[in-house]
Protein backbone atom coordinates (compact mmCIF):
# COMPACT_ATOMS: atom_id res chain seq x y z
CA UNK A 1 0.00 0.00 0.00
CA UNK A 2 1.59 3.80 -0.70
CA UNK A 3 2.21 5.25 2.64
CA UNK A 4 -0.27 7.61 3.55
CA UNK A 5 0.56 10.21 6.11
CA UNK A 6 -2.74 11.83 8.07
CA UNK A 7 -2.30 15.31 9.59
CA UNK A 8 -4.57 17.04 11.93
CA UNK A 9 -3.75 21.15 12.61
CA UNK A 10 -6.43 21.95 14.85
CA UNK A 11 -6.71 21.51 18.75
CA UNK A 12 -4.52 18.84 19.01
CA UNK A 13 -2.10 17.77 16.68
CA UNK A 14 -2.07 14.18 15.36
CA UNK A 15 0.08 13.21 13.09
CA UNK A 16 0.15 9.48 12.10
CA UNK A 17 1.18 7.05 9.24
CA UNK A 18 -2.67 5.43 7.98
CA UNK A 19 -3.41 1.70 7.37
CA UNK A 20 -4.33 -1.60 9.02
CA UNK A 21 -2.37 -0.44 12.14
CA UNK A 22 -2.17 3.59 12.14
CA UNK A 23 1.50 4.72 13.95
CA UNK A 24 1.29 7.61 15.20
CA UNK A 25 3.65 10.34 15.99
CA UNK A 26 4.01 11.52 19.79
CA UNK A 27 7.28 14.17 20.37
CA UNK A 28 5.79 17.46 20.18
CA UNK A 29 8.72 18.53 18.34
CA UNK A 30 8.58 15.64 16.13
CA UNK A 31 4.74 16.33 15.03
CA UNK A 32 5.63 20.20 15.10
CA UNK A 33 8.68 18.91 12.51
CA UNK A 34 5.84 17.92 10.64
CA UNK A 35 3.46 20.71 10.44
CA UNK A 36 6.01 22.46 9.84
CA UNK A 37 6.66 21.37 6.45
CA UNK A 38 3.01 20.25 5.88
CA UNK A 39 2.19 24.33 5.90
CA UNK A 40 5.17 25.29 3.69
CA UNK A 41 5.10 26.01 0.24
CA UNK A 42 6.22 22.68 -1.88
CA UNK A 43 6.89 20.82 1.52
CA UNK A 44 10.20 22.64 1.85
CA UNK A 45 12.39 24.35 4.59
CA UNK A 46 15.48 24.88 5.02
CA UNK A 47 17.87 23.18 7.68
CA UNK A 48 18.69 26.67 9.34
CA UNK A 49 14.84 27.78 9.48
CA UNK A 50 13.74 24.49 11.35
CA UNK A 51 16.43 24.43 13.76
CA UNK A 52 15.94 28.39 14.80
CA UNK A 53 12.21 27.83 14.90
CA UNK A 54 12.16 24.30 16.35
CA UNK A 55 15.40 24.99 18.72
CA UNK A 56 15.87 28.97 19.43
CA UNK A 57 18.52 31.05 19.79
CA UNK A 58 20.93 27.87 20.54
CA UNK A 59 23.78 28.01 19.02
CA UNK A 60 24.39 26.61 15.39
CA UNK A 61 26.15 23.62 16.22
CA UNK A 62 23.35 22.42 19.27
CA UNK A 63 20.61 23.53 16.63
CA UNK A 64 22.15 21.26 13.93
CA UNK A 65 22.66 18.41 15.82
CA UNK A 66 18.90 18.62 17.86
CA UNK A 67 17.85 18.57 13.97
CA UNK A 68 19.62 15.97 13.13
CA UNK A 69 18.56 13.86 16.17
CA UNK A 70 15.35 14.75 15.31
CA UNK A 71 15.16 13.15 12.17
CA UNK A 72 16.60 9.78 13.12
CA UNK A 73 14.48 8.96 15.55
CA UNK A 74 11.81 9.41 12.59
CA UNK A 75 13.74 7.29 10.39
CA UNK A 76 13.67 4.47 13.25
CA UNK A 77 10.40 5.14 14.18
CA UNK A 78 9.31 5.31 10.43
CA UNK A 79 12.02 2.30 9.26
CA UNK A 80 11.55 2.72 5.05
CA UNK A 81 8.50 4.84 4.78
CA UNK A 82 11.10 7.78 6.28
CA UNK A 83 12.42 8.07 2.64
CA UNK A 84 9.08 8.10 1.19
CA UNK A 85 7.90 10.59 3.36
CA UNK A 86 11.37 12.82 3.20
CA UNK A 87 13.72 13.53 1.14
CA UNK A 88 16.77 15.15 2.98
CA UNK A 89 19.53 17.28 1.77
CA UNK A 90 23.02 19.07 3.66
CA UNK A 91 20.20 22.22 3.47
CA UNK A 92 16.57 21.04 2.95
CA UNK A 93 14.12 19.53 4.47
CA UNK A 94 11.32 18.41 2.22
CA UNK A 95 8.00 16.51 3.22
CA UNK A 96 6.33 14.89 0.00
CA UNK A 97 3.05 16.41 0.16
CA UNK A 98 1.47 13.83 -2.24
CA UNK A 99 1.24 11.33 0.68
CA UNK A 100 -0.67 13.91 3.32
CA UNK A 101 -3.83 14.30 3.90
CA UNK A 102 -5.25 17.32 6.16
CA UNK A 103 -7.78 15.94 8.75
CA UNK A 104 -9.65 18.06 11.34
CA UNK A 105 -11.13 21.62 10.83
CA UNK A 106 -11.02 24.67 12.38
CA UNK A 107 -13.48 24.04 14.68
CA UNK A 108 -11.66 21.63 16.53
CA UNK A 109 -9.70 23.73 18.09
CA UNK A 110 -6.51 26.70 17.84
CA UNK A 111 -4.15 25.94 15.21
CA UNK A 112 -1.45 23.67 16.58
CA UNK A 113 -2.92 24.49 20.40
CA UNK A 114 -1.57 21.49 22.32
CA UNK A 115 1.74 21.80 21.07
CA UNK A 116 3.27 23.73 24.23
CA UNK A 117 7.01 24.81 22.79
CA UNK A 118 8.43 27.15 23.97
CA UNK A 119 10.77 29.13 21.59
CA UNK A 120 9.86 32.50 20.60
CA UNK A 121 10.36 31.91 16.69
CA UNK A 122 8.05 28.89 16.82
CA UNK A 123 5.41 31.03 18.97
CA UNK A 124 5.62 33.61 16.40
CA UNK A 125 4.93 31.34 13.68
CA UNK A 126 2.22 30.38 15.17
CA UNK A 127 0.56 33.45 15.85
CA UNK A 128 1.29 34.40 12.54
CA UNK A 129 -0.65 31.57 11.28
CA UNK A 130 -3.50 32.11 13.58
CA UNK A 131 -3.64 35.72 12.76
CA UNK A 132 -4.59 35.15 8.95
CA UNK A 133 -7.67 33.74 7.94
CA UNK A 134 -6.34 32.71 4.44
CA UNK A 135 -3.53 31.16 5.38
CA UNK A 136 -5.55 28.90 7.80
CA UNK A 137 -8.65 28.58 4.99
CA UNK A 138 -5.69 27.38 2.81
CA UNK A 139 -5.12 24.79 5.52
CA UNK A 140 -8.26 23.47 5.16
CA UNK A 141 -9.33 23.21 2.08
CA UNK A 142 -7.19 20.01 0.51
CA UNK A 143 -10.30 19.25 -0.68
CA UNK A 144 -12.86 16.48 -0.03
CA UNK A 145 -12.07 13.15 1.98
CA UNK A 146 -10.75 11.35 -1.24
CA UNK A 147 -8.86 14.02 -2.79
CA UNK A 148 -5.26 13.58 -4.06
CA UNK A 149 -4.09 16.70 -2.59
CA UNK A 150 -2.07 17.37 -6.29
CA UNK A 151 -3.31 19.36 -8.49
CA UNK A 152 -2.46 16.98 -11.52
CA UNK A 153 -3.08 13.40 -12.47
CA UNK A 154 -1.02 10.87 -12.54
CA UNK A 155 -0.65 8.49 -14.94
CA UNK A 156 1.78 5.49 -16.42
CA UNK A 157 2.17 2.72 -18.92
CA UNK A 158 2.80 -0.51 -18.31
CA UNK A 159 5.06 -2.16 -20.83
CA UNK A 160 3.04 -4.48 -22.83
CA UNK A 161 2.75 -7.59 -22.46
CA UNK A 162 2.97 -10.56 -24.73
CA UNK A 163 1.72 -14.07 -25.17
CA UNK A 164 4.49 -16.49 -25.40
CA UNK A 165 7.77 -15.85 -24.99
CA UNK A 166 9.69 -14.08 -27.54
CA UNK A 167 11.98 -11.57 -26.36
CA UNK A 168 11.89 -9.48 -29.29
CA UNK A 169 8.01 -8.34 -28.74
CA UNK A 170 9.60 -8.11 -24.79
CA UNK A 171 11.75 -5.57 -25.96
CA UNK A 172 9.15 -3.71 -28.25
CA UNK A 173 6.37 -4.23 -25.73
CA UNK A 174 8.98 -2.20 -22.99
CA UNK A 175 10.13 0.55 -26.22
CA UNK A 176 6.16 1.47 -26.62
CA UNK A 177 5.32 1.66 -23.52
CA UNK A 178 8.68 3.92 -22.90
CA UNK A 179 7.54 6.22 -25.75
CA UNK A 180 3.98 7.09 -24.10
CA UNK A 181 5.41 8.26 -20.98
CA UNK A 182 8.31 10.31 -23.22
CA UNK A 183 4.74 11.65 -25.15
CA UNK A 184 3.04 11.86 -22.34
CA UNK A 185 5.38 14.11 -19.89
CA UNK A 186 5.18 16.67 -22.42
CA UNK A 187 1.98 17.68 -21.13
CA UNK A 188 1.87 20.51 -18.15
CA UNK A 189 -1.23 18.87 -17.21
CA UNK A 190 -0.19 15.51 -16.37
CA UNK A 191 2.22 13.76 -13.63
CA UNK A 192 3.99 10.96 -15.60
CA UNK A 193 5.48 7.93 -13.70
CA UNK A 194 8.01 6.35 -15.82
CA UNK A 195 7.72 2.99 -17.41
CA UNK A 196 10.49 2.27 -15.16
CA UNK A 197 8.30 2.49 -12.14
CA UNK A 198 5.24 -0.03 -13.17
CA UNK A 199 8.06 -2.62 -15.16
CA UNK A 200 8.28 -4.88 -12.43
CA UNK A 201 4.31 -5.31 -12.22
CA UNK A 202 4.44 -6.01 -15.56
CA UNK A 203 6.50 -9.15 -14.91
CA UNK A 204 3.34 -11.19 -13.60
CA UNK A 205 -0.30 -10.66 -13.55
CA UNK A 206 -1.45 -7.33 -12.12
CA UNK A 207 -3.96 -6.40 -10.13
CA UNK A 208 -5.35 -2.56 -10.60
CA UNK A 209 -5.87 -1.57 -7.21
CA UNK A 210 -2.65 -2.76 -6.59
CA UNK A 211 -1.21 -0.08 -9.28
CA UNK A 212 -2.90 2.29 -7.67
CA UNK A 213 -1.82 2.02 -4.63
CA UNK A 214 1.77 0.89 -5.21
CA UNK A 215 2.47 3.77 -7.97
CA UNK A 216 0.07 5.84 -6.57
CA UNK A 217 -1.64 6.94 -10.17
CA UNK A 218 -5.08 7.72 -10.99
CA UNK A 219 -4.76 6.49 -14.92
CA UNK A 220 -3.14 3.65 -16.34
CA UNK A 221 -2.05 2.20 -19.90
CA UNK A 222 -2.08 -1.35 -20.54
CA UNK A 223 -2.30 -3.44 -23.74
CA UNK A 224 -0.60 -6.55 -26.01
CA UNK A 225 1.69 -6.88 -28.38
CA UNK A 226 1.29 -9.95 -31.00
CA UNK A 227 2.41 -10.89 -34.31
CA UNK A 228 -0.78 -11.52 -37.22
CA UNK A 229 0.03 -12.09 -40.58
CA UNK A 230 2.98 -10.35 -41.27
CA UNK A 231 2.05 -7.23 -39.01
CA UNK A 232 2.84 -6.73 -35.23
CA UNK A 233 -0.05 -5.89 -33.48
CA UNK A 234 -0.72 -3.46 -30.25
CA UNK A 235 -4.39 -3.29 -28.28
CA UNK A 236 -3.93 -0.51 -25.68
CA UNK A 237 -7.02 -0.05 -22.83
CA UNK A 238 -6.70 3.07 -21.17
CA UNK A 239 -8.22 2.51 -17.25
CA UNK A 240 -9.44 4.58 -14.95
CA UNK A 241 -7.40 2.88 -11.98
CA UNK A 242 -10.47 4.75 -9.19
CA UNK A 243 -12.93 2.17 -10.92
CA UNK A 244 -10.94 -0.10 -12.78
CA UNK A 245 -12.97 0.74 -15.83
CA UNK A 246 -11.47 0.94 -19.08
CA UNK A 247 -12.35 4.58 -20.40
CA UNK A 248 -11.76 3.38 -24.53
CA UNK A 249 -9.06 0.77 -25.93
CA UNK A 250 -7.10 1.57 -29.46
CA UNK A 251 -5.79 -1.15 -31.79
CA UNK A 252 -2.38 -0.51 -34.00
CA UNK A 253 -0.99 -2.40 -37.08
CA UNK A 254 1.97 -1.94 -38.87
CA UNK A 255 3.93 -4.34 -41.02
CA UNK A 256 6.77 -5.71 -39.12
CA UNK A 257 9.71 -4.65 -41.04
CA UNK A 258 8.35 -0.54 -40.64
CA UNK A 259 6.89 -1.18 -37.27
CA UNK A 260 9.08 1.53 -35.22
CA UNK A 261 9.04 4.09 -37.91
CA UNK A 262 5.22 4.17 -38.45
CA UNK A 263 4.37 3.74 -34.84
CA UNK A 264 5.21 7.15 -34.33
CA UNK A 265 2.53 8.80 -35.48
CA UNK A 266 -0.12 6.19 -34.68
CA UNK A 267 0.72 6.37 -31.33
CA UNK A 268 0.27 10.22 -31.46
CA UNK A 269 -3.52 9.44 -31.84
CA UNK A 270 -3.10 6.83 -28.55
CA UNK A 271 -1.60 10.03 -27.15
CA UNK A 272 -4.08 12.49 -28.60
CA UNK A 273 -7.34 10.31 -27.45
CA UNK A 274 -5.67 9.66 -23.94
CA UNK A 275 -6.12 13.62 -23.62
CA UNK A 276 -9.76 13.75 -24.46
CA UNK A 277 -10.25 10.90 -22.40
CA UNK A 278 -9.23 12.70 -19.20
CA UNK A 279 -10.55 16.12 -19.93
CA UNK A 280 -13.61 14.67 -20.87
CA UNK A 281 -14.36 12.70 -17.70
CA UNK A 282 -12.83 15.43 -15.50
CA UNK A 283 -15.48 17.86 -17.46
CA UNK A 284 -17.99 15.17 -16.73
CA UNK A 285 -17.34 14.79 -13.14
CA UNK A 286 -17.69 18.47 -12.01
CA UNK A 287 -20.50 19.54 -13.93
CA UNK A 288 -23.21 18.71 -10.89
CA UNK A 289 -20.24 18.29 -7.83
CA UNK A 290 -20.08 21.15 -5.82
CA UNK A 291 -16.70 22.72 -5.29
CA UNK A 292 -15.84 21.01 -2.06
CA UNK A 293 -16.48 17.75 -3.16
CA UNK A 294 -14.03 17.61 -6.27
CA UNK A 295 -10.59 15.75 -5.90
CA UNK A 296 -7.93 18.50 -6.82
CA UNK A 297 -6.53 17.41 -10.03
CA UNK A 298 -10.12 17.27 -11.55
CA UNK A 299 -10.32 21.10 -10.99
CA UNK A 300 -7.28 21.73 -12.91
CA UNK A 301 -7.54 19.35 -15.71
CA UNK A 302 -11.77 20.00 -15.89
CA UNK A 303 -11.02 23.83 -15.74
CA UNK A 304 -8.27 23.87 -18.70
CA UNK A 305 -10.42 22.08 -20.59
CA UNK A 306 -13.31 24.17 -19.98
CA UNK A 307 -11.45 27.57 -20.81
CA UNK A 308 -11.17 26.52 -24.49
CA UNK A 309 -14.89 24.77 -24.85
CA UNK A 310 -16.88 26.88 -27.17
CA UNK A 311 -19.46 28.08 -24.45
CA UNK A 312 -19.67 31.40 -22.83
CA UNK A 313 -20.61 29.38 -19.78
CA UNK A 314 -18.29 26.73 -19.67
CA UNK A 315 -15.62 29.84 -19.97
CA UNK A 316 -16.92 31.30 -16.75
CA UNK A 317 -16.68 27.98 -14.83
CA UNK A 318 -13.58 28.08 -15.94
CA UNK A 319 -12.29 30.48 -13.96
CA UNK A 320 -14.11 29.31 -10.92
CA UNK A 321 -12.65 26.19 -11.09
CA UNK A 322 -8.99 27.76 -11.69
CA UNK A 323 -9.78 29.98 -8.34
CA UNK A 324 -10.39 27.14 -6.32
CA UNK A 325 -7.51 25.32 -7.54
CA UNK A 326 -5.00 28.34 -6.69
CA UNK A 327 -6.88 29.07 -3.07
CA UNK A 328 -5.77 25.17 -2.24
CA UNK A 329 -2.23 24.69 -3.48
CA UNK A 330 -1.45 28.61 -3.83
CA UNK A 331 2.38 28.23 -3.73
CA UNK A 332 1.73 26.16 -7.30
CA UNK A 333 3.45 28.15 -10.41
CA UNK A 334 1.34 26.30 -13.04
CA UNK A 335 -2.19 26.90 -11.40
CA UNK A 336 -1.55 30.83 -11.05
CA UNK A 337 0.11 30.51 -14.93
CA UNK A 338 -3.12 28.99 -16.21
CA UNK A 339 -5.09 31.47 -14.39
CA UNK A 340 -3.27 33.90 -16.24
CA UNK A 341 -3.87 32.84 -19.42
CA UNK A 342 -7.66 32.78 -18.96
CA UNK A 343 -7.66 35.97 -17.89
CA UNK A 344 -5.40 37.16 -21.56
CA UNK A 345 -7.89 34.90 -23.12
CA UNK A 346 -10.60 37.04 -21.72
CA UNK A 347 -9.42 40.49 -22.61
CA UNK A 348 -7.98 39.71 -25.98
CA UNK A 349 -11.12 38.21 -26.92
CA UNK A 350 -13.36 41.06 -25.68
CA UNK A 351 -15.61 38.90 -23.71
CA UNK A 352 -14.29 40.79 -20.69
CA UNK A 353 -16.36 44.08 -19.03
CA UNK A 354 -13.41 45.68 -17.14
CA UNK A 355 -10.70 44.94 -19.64
CA UNK A 356 -8.12 47.30 -17.30
CA UNK A 357 -8.68 45.35 -14.62
CA UNK A 358 -8.57 41.70 -15.85
CA UNK A 359 -5.52 42.91 -17.36
CA UNK A 360 -3.76 43.60 -14.21
CA UNK A 361 -4.85 40.22 -13.06
CA UNK A 362 -3.46 38.59 -15.84
CA UNK A 363 -0.38 39.90 -15.14
CA UNK A 364 -1.03 39.63 -11.55
CA UNK A 365 -0.85 35.39 -11.61
CA UNK A 366 1.72 35.29 -14.69
CA UNK A 367 3.93 37.57 -11.96
CA UNK A 368 3.01 35.63 -8.91
CA UNK A 369 3.64 31.83 -11.11
CA UNK A 370 7.41 33.65 -11.89
CA UNK A 371 8.04 34.16 -8.19
CA UNK A 372 6.99 30.76 -7.19
CA UNK A 373 8.92 29.18 -9.50
CA UNK A 374 11.49 31.49 -11.85
CA UNK A 375 12.26 28.55 -14.15
CA UNK A 376 9.02 27.50 -14.57
CA UNK A 377 9.23 27.02 -18.53
CA UNK A 378 5.02 27.31 -18.78
CA UNK A 379 4.91 30.28 -16.43
CA UNK A 380 7.47 32.11 -18.20
CA UNK A 381 5.43 31.28 -22.00
CA UNK A 382 2.06 32.40 -20.67
CA UNK A 383 3.89 35.75 -18.75
CA UNK A 384 5.12 36.31 -22.51
CA UNK A 385 1.89 35.88 -23.93
CA UNK A 386 0.44 38.36 -21.31
CA UNK A 387 2.70 41.14 -22.52
CA UNK A 388 2.42 40.52 -25.85
CA UNK A 389 -1.40 40.13 -26.00
CA UNK A 390 -2.19 42.60 -23.06
CA UNK A 391 0.91 44.93 -23.08
CA UNK A 392 1.82 44.67 -27.10
CA UNK A 393 5.17 44.35 -25.58
CA UNK A 394 6.83 42.14 -28.05
CA UNK A 395 10.54 42.15 -26.97
CA UNK A 396 9.28 41.21 -23.57
CA UNK A 397 7.47 38.25 -24.98
CA UNK A 398 10.32 36.97 -27.74
CA UNK A 399 12.43 37.11 -24.23
CA UNK A 400 9.98 35.03 -22.50
CA UNK A 401 9.53 32.08 -25.03
CA UNK A 402 13.12 32.25 -25.83
CA UNK A 403 14.07 31.51 -22.02
CA UNK A 404 11.58 29.22 -21.55
CA UNK A 405 12.91 27.06 -24.49
CA UNK A 406 16.70 26.94 -23.07
CA UNK A 407 14.83 25.97 -19.74
CA UNK A 408 12.46 23.15 -21.49
CA UNK A 409 13.16 22.93 -25.28
CA UNK A 410 10.14 20.69 -25.05
CA UNK A 411 7.68 23.24 -24.19
CA UNK A 412 5.23 22.95 -27.31
CA UNK A 413 3.03 26.13 -25.45
CA UNK A 414 6.36 28.08 -26.22
CA UNK A 415 6.95 26.89 -29.90
CA UNK A 416 3.06 28.15 -30.31
CA UNK A 417 3.17 31.40 -28.67
CA UNK A 418 6.53 31.96 -30.29
CA UNK A 419 5.70 31.37 -33.86
CA UNK A 420 2.64 33.46 -33.46
CA UNK A 421 4.57 36.42 -32.15
CA UNK A 422 6.89 35.74 -35.31
CA UNK A 423 3.85 35.95 -37.63
CA UNK A 424 3.22 39.36 -35.78
CA UNK A 425 6.24 40.36 -36.72
CA UNK A 426 6.04 39.26 -40.44
CA UNK A 427 8.34 36.29 -40.66
CA UNK A 428 6.57 33.45 -41.99
CA UNK A 429 8.24 31.02 -43.01
CA UNK A 430 9.71 31.08 -38.96
CA UNK A 431 6.36 31.11 -37.93
CA UNK A 432 5.33 28.00 -39.76
CA UNK A 433 8.51 26.01 -38.26
CA UNK A 434 7.22 27.48 -34.85
CA UNK A 435 3.84 26.31 -35.04
CA UNK A 436 4.85 22.94 -36.51
CA UNK A 437 6.62 22.19 -33.97
CA UNK A 438 4.57 23.02 -31.30
CA UNK A 439 1.78 20.53 -32.82
CA UNK A 440 4.65 17.69 -32.89
CA UNK A 441 5.30 18.30 -29.63
CA UNK A 442 1.55 18.67 -28.35
CA UNK A 443 -0.11 14.98 -28.10
CA UNK A 444 -2.04 15.61 -25.65
CA UNK A 445 -3.71 19.08 -24.84
CA UNK A 446 -7.52 19.32 -24.64
CA UNK A 447 -7.24 22.12 -26.68
CA UNK A 448 -6.26 22.06 -30.36
CA UNK A 449 -8.40 24.82 -31.54
CA UNK A 450 -5.79 26.75 -30.25
CA UNK A 451 -3.17 25.61 -31.99
CA UNK A 452 -4.98 25.26 -35.01
CA UNK A 453 -6.48 28.70 -34.85
CA UNK A 454 -2.34 30.28 -34.45
CA UNK A 455 -1.81 27.83 -36.98
CA UNK A 456 -4.00 29.67 -39.54
CA UNK A 457 -1.97 33.23 -38.47
CA UNK A 458 0.87 32.00 -38.67
CA UNK A 459 -0.28 30.62 -42.61
CA UNK A 460 -1.61 34.11 -43.17
CA UNK A 461 1.51 35.68 -42.07
CA UNK A 462 3.49 32.94 -44.71
CA UNK A 463 0.81 33.95 -47.58
CA UNK A 464 -0.35 30.54 -47.89
CA UNK A 465 -3.99 31.10 -47.69
CA UNK A 466 -5.32 27.78 -48.35
CA UNK A 467 -3.52 26.50 -45.41
CA UNK A 468 -4.45 29.07 -43.42
CA UNK A 469 -8.49 28.41 -44.11
CA UNK A 470 -8.13 25.08 -43.54
CA UNK A 471 -6.46 25.11 -40.16
CA UNK A 472 -9.20 28.31 -39.09
CA UNK A 473 -12.04 26.02 -40.47
CA UNK A 474 -10.69 23.36 -38.36
CA UNK A 475 -10.55 25.19 -35.29
CA UNK A 476 -13.84 26.63 -36.08
CA UNK A 477 -15.29 23.38 -35.74
CA UNK A 478 -14.16 22.31 -32.32
CA UNK A 479 -14.92 26.34 -31.06
CA UNK A 480 -16.35 29.03 -33.10
CA UNK A 481 -16.10 32.13 -30.32
CA UNK A 482 -12.25 32.10 -30.82
CA UNK A 483 -12.46 35.97 -32.74
CA UNK A 484 -9.10 35.93 -34.06
CA UNK A 485 -9.90 32.46 -35.42
CA UNK A 486 -12.21 34.38 -37.96
CA UNK A 487 -10.10 37.46 -38.28
CA UNK A 488 -7.84 34.93 -39.73
CA UNK A 489 -10.53 33.66 -42.05
CA UNK A 490 -12.22 36.50 -43.11
CA UNK A 491 -8.05 37.67 -44.72
CA UNK A 492 -7.64 34.20 -46.05
CA UNK A 493 -10.99 33.87 -47.79
CA UNK A 494 -10.69 37.76 -49.28
CA UNK A 495 -7.07 36.78 -50.41
CA UNK A 496 -8.48 33.49 -51.93
CA UNK A 497 -11.12 36.06 -54.04
CA UNK A 498 -14.45 34.28 -51.94
CA UNK A 499 -15.34 37.43 -51.00
CA UNK A 500 -19.09 36.50 -50.61
CA UNK A 501 -17.53 34.02 -47.89
CA UNK A 502 -15.15 36.53 -46.48
CA UNK A 503 -18.14 39.33 -46.07
CA UNK A 504 -20.27 36.74 -44.10
CA UNK A 505 -16.97 35.51 -41.59
CA UNK A 506 -16.55 39.62 -41.11
CA UNK A 507 -20.86 39.77 -39.77
CA UNK A 508 -20.42 36.41 -37.43
CA UNK A 509 -17.41 38.23 -36.22
CA UNK A 510 -19.22 41.65 -35.53
CA UNK A 511 -22.09 39.44 -34.22
CA UNK A 512 -20.17 38.10 -31.42
CA UNK A 513 -18.40 41.25 -30.78
CA UNK A 514 -20.65 43.94 -32.23
CA UNK A 515 -18.10 46.85 -30.59
CA UNK A 516 -15.26 45.41 -32.90
CA UNK A 517 -14.04 47.96 -35.37
CA UNK A 518 -10.31 48.67 -37.09
CA UNK A 519 -9.97 51.17 -34.92
CA UNK A 520 -10.36 48.77 -32.07
CA UNK A 521 -7.63 46.55 -34.20
CA UNK A 522 -5.44 49.15 -34.56
CA UNK A 523 -4.88 49.79 -31.20
CA UNK A 524 -5.25 47.03 -29.37
CA UNK A 525 -3.53 44.46 -31.82
CA UNK A 526 0.20 43.41 -31.58
CA UNK A 527 0.52 43.04 -35.39
CA UNK A 528 -1.41 45.89 -36.26
CA UNK A 529 1.34 48.04 -37.53
CA UNK A 530 3.42 45.00 -39.35
CA UNK A 531 2.46 44.02 -43.05
CA UNK A 532 0.86 41.09 -41.73
CA UNK A 533 -1.91 43.38 -39.37
CA UNK A 534 -2.19 45.55 -42.81
CA UNK A 535 -2.88 42.78 -44.57
CA UNK A 536 -5.43 42.01 -42.22
CA UNK A 537 -7.05 45.27 -42.12
CA UNK A 538 -7.58 45.38 -45.60
CA UNK A 539 -9.22 41.94 -45.62
CA UNK A 540 -11.80 43.49 -42.88
CA UNK A 541 -12.40 46.47 -44.66
CA UNK A 542 -13.20 45.39 -48.11
CA UNK A 543 -15.73 42.18 -45.70
CA UNK A 544 -17.30 45.33 -44.81
CA UNK A 545 -16.22 46.13 -41.01
CA UNK A 546 -15.18 49.84 -40.41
Amino acid sequence: MATRLEISLFGTCVVRIAGDEPQEIRGAKHRALFAILATAPMGRRTRTYLQQTLWGETSYDAGHQNLRRALSDLRTMLGDEFNTLFHVTNSDIELDLEHVSFAGSANDGAFLEDLNIRERAFIDWVQTVRANPAQVAALLRAGPKNATGRPRPRITALPLTVVGDDPNLRILGDWVAEEACRSLSRSNLLTVISHLSSRAMAQRSFDIGEIRDTLNVDYLIAGTMRRFQGDLVADFDFIDTRTGSILWNRHISCPEASFTEDLQGRLANVIQGIGRSIADVAISYVRDRPLPQIEDHNLLIAGVSLMHKRQMRDFLKSRELLAEAASRAPDNSEIHAWLGKWYVLSVFNGWTIDAKDDTQKALDHTARSLDINPHSSFGLTIDGFAHNNLLQNMSVAHERYNTALEVNPNESLSWLLRGTLMAFQDDGKAAVRGIETARNLSPIDPFGYFYDSLASTAYVAAEDYEKALDFADRSLAMNDRHLSTLRARTTALHFLGRTDEARETAQELLRRQPDFSLEFYRRTHPSAAHEVGQRVIEALTAAGIR
